[in-house]
């Protein structure tokens, strides 16, 4: 059996024990294109649901955390966040080769590219607006009545994040880029002052991530917990202006070039003073910094893709390697942030 085989009998055993209800035979389906922690689609005659398990083989610190995953989505089931409901965790690494969660099967549609281009203008502005909302609702939570307190280590965030994500790219660099060093040098001598905002991050925010209502433009919930933690909120801010700013391809995911007001789509700056009044806030300085950032860690993260892939443990090899191409990329975008 394949580390991405899952066994079924084995997790219908489990499931039977830990999730009230639950009942076999279980059929599993993967599903395509993480590049992450691979997750499958279980459906049962109890019902669907999807389960999410950390990829086999040497694994960095601290990466593909599922319990995290599954920690953050539990404590934000009574909030305006909307999530999928989880049933149950496993962290005993004997019952399917990794540990894993099971949470409900959300139907729902997702939107691959940001240019929506299936949708009238009206959509696409409503389906936008829905993202931004979604947004300042997590950065809005209140971490001690959702017992989230601790869910990251206080301090500095971007300092942290910093050279967390030095070290692993570091810990996966396959060739020298020295705009990459070049990037980490300018972030570190220009480190904007901690300014007390400390709040949920979702780490990975991105239209893709949102599972939208069939039939409306309400997001029913929130995918890919996995580099969520406590911290600055302008990070997952300035991560949906860097995809916006990617090209408008099938990988790229991007907004570049598209003529977005005729369209219905959002300009960067609408976008980030819609957020701010959400928020409450009077407006947002050192913003390069925090889009420079963003690319950086992308990078980082698209490298150790890129390592998963080559070793022969990424959830999709093919795809892994083709996203490692775009490592330079990321790393020169950043270089050009910093810039602004």
């Amino acid at each position: 059996m394949s580390g991405l085989t899952l066994d079924t009998e084995a997790v219908e055993a489990w499931a039977k024990e830990n999730i009230p209800g639950f009942t076999g035979p279980v059929t599993a389906t993967k599903f395509s294109g993480g590049q992450s922690n691979p997750t499958y689609r279980l459906d049962t005659p109890s019902g669907s649901y999807v389960l999410r398990r950390k990829p086999p083989g040497l694994l960095l610190k601290s990466a593909h955390a599922v319990d995290r995953e599954y920690r953050v989505q539990s404590a934000l089931q009574a909030t305006d966040v909307p999530v999928a409901k989880m049933h149950a965790l496993c962290e005993d690494d004997d019952v399917i080769g990794s540990a894993f969660y099971i949470m409900d099967l959300v139907h729902g549609r997702t939107f691959d590219q940001p240019s929506l281009p299936d949708q009238t203008p009206a959509e696409r502005s409503a389906i936008i607006d829905e993202m931004n909302r979604v947004l300042a609702a997590i950065h809005s939570v209140d971490l001690d009545a959702v017992g989230l307190a601790d869910y990251g280590p206080p301090g500095h965030y971007c300092q942290r994040q910093t050279d967390r994500w030095t070290k692993q790219y570091h810990a996966t660099q396959t060739e020298d880029l020295p705009d990459m060093e070049a990037l980490i040098d300018w972030l570190k001598a220009n480190m904007p002052d901690d300014d007390g905002q400390r709040t949920l991050v979702h780490g990975d925010y991105r239209l893709d991530n949102l599972l939208y209502a069939p039939d409306s433009t309400n997001v029913l919930a929130v995918l890919d917990w996995e580099l969520s933690t406590t911290g600055h909120p302008y990070a997952d801010l300035a991560a949906v202006i860097m995809q916006w700013s990617m090209p408008a391809t099938t990988e790229g995911r991007g907004l570049a070039g598209v003529d977005r007001e005729a369209r219905g789509l959002w300009s960067d700056q609408r976008f980030i003073d819609t957020y701010c009044d959400r928020r409450g806030l009077p407006g947002i300085g050192d913003f390069n910094f925090y889009l420079a950032f963003c690319f950086f860690r992308m990078a980082a993260i698209l490298q150790g893709v890129k390592k998963r892939a080559l070793d022969g443990n990424a959830s999709d090899p093919e795809r892994g390697l083709k996203l490692g191409e775009y490592v330079p990329e990321f790393a020169r975008a950043g270089l050009e942030a910093a810039k602004r």
